[in-house]
């Protein structure tokens, strides 16, 4: 059985976390990096797991879902440029933790979760860490969240063969989206910014992501 780690360990691993997978390998945005000391990722993850809360790798949260890697929720943030203004939309809420990474550096976050189970776990963990600029929401997050459109950005931390068109249309103009694109076991992350007359995309690495299940996810 692993031992468990007191918060001095967790405060040292944090830092560690962020020095060695997040700035090493190029993130430099230095509000990026304050949030990712800040929000205490251990919180967010099993007990079972806290050990490894801050390892270079994801880890289960139940219901066959994940808290991704550390080094990828950061370039997923980082790639939202957020400077601290934005209403952003997430889908996926899992566990909570992007959801924090994202409140701490944007005005208002929207996120939608299809687990019920799991938004009352985000919800419980969140709620720890008094912020008060995060909205939950259970629902079919491939439809988006139409309630609270149009949103500046927009991340979705599960995989889909295309982003579907109906959160696209929630999307404001000059808005940025992140997300896994591709097939059920391998994906390339890509940002999509919505100019006036087509949508630029970006290209940023090969990922692997649960898959996105709802109307316009997929069905299996």
């Amino acid at each position: 059985m692993k031992k468990m780690l007191d918060l001095q360990s967790f405060l040292k691993a944090r830092s560690e976390m962020v020095e060695l997978q997040i700035k090493r390998r190029g993130i430099d945005n230095a509000r990026v990096l304050q949030a990712f000391r800040t929000v205490p990722r251990h919180l967010f993850v099993p007990e079972e797991y806290q050990v490894d809360a801050y390892a270079d790798h994801p880890l289960p949260i139940g219901n066959e879902q994940t808290i991704s890697q550390p080094y990828i929720v950061a370039l997923m943030t980082a790639s939202l440029e957020l400077t601290g203004g934005e209403v952003v939309l997430e889908i996926g809420t899992g566990s909570g933790y992007q959801t924090a990474i994202l409140a701490n550096l944007a005005k208002e976050v929207h996120s939608v979760e299809r687990i019920s189970q799991l938004s009352e776990l985000a919800e419980r963990n969140l709620r720890a860490l008094e912020m008060d600029n995060i909205y939950l929401h259970v629902g079919d997050g491939s439809l988006g969240w139409p309630d609270d459109a149009p949103y500046d950005c927009i991340l979705i931390t599960a995989a889909a063969p295309l982003i579907p068109k109906i959160v696209l249309d929630q999307l404001k103009a000059n808005g940025r989206i992140v997300a896994p694109i591709g097939g059920r076991w391998r994906q390339m992350l890509e940002v999509w910014v919505k100019e006036k007359k087509r949508i630029k995309k970006e290209q940023i690495l090969p990922v692997v992501f649960v898959p996105l299940r709802g109307a316009h996810g997929w069905q299996d």
